[in-house]
């Protein structure tokens, strides 16, 4: 297998950071344990910290080593410590740029490189230009950037147009780490490869589609930095998008990475803009409130008292295609929501002329807690002639193969250094979706109203109920 593995370096900006010792250096340990890292590939951790080799391996022995939750053995821990390396790297000392080149050069047989900025974005600027100083932007390297990519269309578009100074867009890998998932790269297949799915995908038989990414926790220690973002920044404008252009885009030429994503730039530039008037009739902003013992959102660590982020966003969205116009698109998502989720809903039509009675069929297709492909359907009761009863025929994604399944950011990282971008982000996809929600961030910035407030560990405002209770709609908690 190993002759048939790219020999890489992968440098990880950021190593010391939260980022790489929860997530990314447990994730290489299981592609390594699984076999799937060629056997000479090599890691190179870098930050500001003073530190040796040494001592950074005793970082990741007490910081990252108690991440790894599945085929940790001594032996082969010890096998993955021996790829990493350590240099003191400051974003800002081009003098530490060329030790970093002096060592990736040092290797001969390597057939490419990849960059991980898993830094704060305002870092992406000085480090792309001192590493194309050093020649670290040739053809053979990859950067991936780590989000957020702007808080606005405007600074999203900076930080494109800074790391665009150095390298190509064939060479950058904006990562979400949803793309990650299974269970929502499995959508593509389910789709086009089951007629029976194709022929109902569309307005004719749809009624609504919903989409949501519910958090049980709330804001924790992160108050300072959340209170900047915001459920809209945090959520909607990525991770979601992501599951809308899988969900609505057609079918891509080939599957090669710009023919999938041309697709999901479609499905992004037909959604309905919205205007300020729409804004107010279409999209609900709210923030978590005390219940029980549990705090509201004003209550938590580092959030000003009077602050109006929302923790909690619903929208009713429309795609202007032949295939779902008129198709409403529920999107929400929100901290200390009732349970933990990320799932979308294809509501269908009612029949006409049923004879049984029977209520619309609906798909579920969940990404978390658990991967499954849910269909409500009916059956005859057992016993009666004509009486029939709801049954849902469940599809476990996670018992499809006996396969290891692999964590999200594990198959990110190896697509990198496979050099495949169909699982990350094209510039003019990311700015589109920026785009779309910035009508909504400019009418929020202005708008006397305050958010709805939703208790604590509850579905949400009693508002967001209502903005599908208009086309004769219901959550997916409050269905049959």
């Amino acid at each position: 297998m190993s002759s048939k593995l790219n020999n890489f370096d992968m440098v990880i900006f950021g190593a010391t950071g939260d980022l790489a010792m929860r997530k990314l250096l447990p994730c290489l340990y299981q592609a390594h344990a699984a076999g799937l890292l060629h056997p000479e590939g090599r890691i190179l951790g870098v930050s500001r910290s003073q530190f040796d080799t040494a001592q950074f391996l005793a970082k990741v022995e007490t910081d990252s080593k108690i991440h790894v939750k599945q085929n940790l053995t001594e032996e082969l821990w010890a096998s993955f410590i021996a790829r990493i390396q350590y240099l003191t790297v400051d974003v800002n000392t081009p003098a530490n740029f060329e030790e970093l080149a002096k060592a990736v050069k040092a290797r001969t047989q390597t057939d490419n490189v990849v960059i991980y900025l898993s830094t704060a974005p305002k870092f992406f600027a000085p480090a792309c230009e001192n590493l194309a100083n050093v020649g670290l932007n040739a053809d053979n390297v990859r950067i991936v950037l780590e989000k957020p990519l702007g808080t606005d269309l405007a600074s999203s578009q900076q930080i494109n147009s800074d790391v665009a100074k150095f390298f190509k867009e064939e060479q950058i890998y904006r990562i979400d780490h949803y793309l990650g998932k299974e269970s929502l790269q499995n959508l593509l297949p389910l789709r086009f490869g089951n007629v029976f799915f194709e022929q109902v995908w569309n307005k004719d038989f749809v009624k609504s589609v919903q989409i949501t990414i519910a958090e049980k926790l709330g804001i924790e220690e992160r108050g300072e930095f959340y209170d900047i973002t915001g459920a809209l920044r945090d959520m909607v404008q990525n991770h979601i998008m992501q599951m809308l252009c899988f969900v609505a885009m057609e079918q891509p030429k080939s599957l090669s990475a710009d023919d999938v994503r041309d697709e999901k730039l479609k499905v992004v530039s037909s959604l309905k803009p919205m205007t300020s008037a729409d804004v107010d009739k279409n999209v609900i902003r709210a923030q978590y409130t005390e219940s029980g013992e549990q705090k509201g959102y004003l209550q938590e660590h580092n959030v000003p008292a009077e602050s109006r982020t929302e923790t909690y966003v619903a929208i009713r969205a429309e795609i202007d295609t032949p295939r779902w116009q008129g198709v409403p698109f529920y999107l929400r998502t929100g901290k200390r929501m009732a349970a933990r989720s990320a799932e979308i809903v294809l509501n269908f039509k009612e029949q006409a002329n049923n004879i049984f009675g029977t209520a619309p069929n609906r798909l579920v297709i969940s990404l978390q807690p658990e991967e499954t492909v849910s269909l409500k359907m009916y059956v005859k009761q057992v016993g009666s002639n004509t009486a029939t009863e709801a049954t849902e025929m469940v599809l476990d994604m996670g018992k499809v193969s006996d396969d290891r399944r692999a964590e999200a950011y594990e198959l990110l990282l190896r697509e990198v250094i496979d050099g495949k971008l169909a699982l990350f982000n094209r510039r003019d996809e990311l700015e589109k979706a920026w785009e779309w929600v910035m009508p909504i961030l400019e009418n929020w910035a202005v708008s006397p109203v305050a958010p709805h407030g939703y208790a604590a560990s509850s579905w949400g405002p009693e508002a967001a109920r209502e903005l599908l209770a208009r086309d004769g709609n219901l959550w997916l908690e409050e269905q049959n």
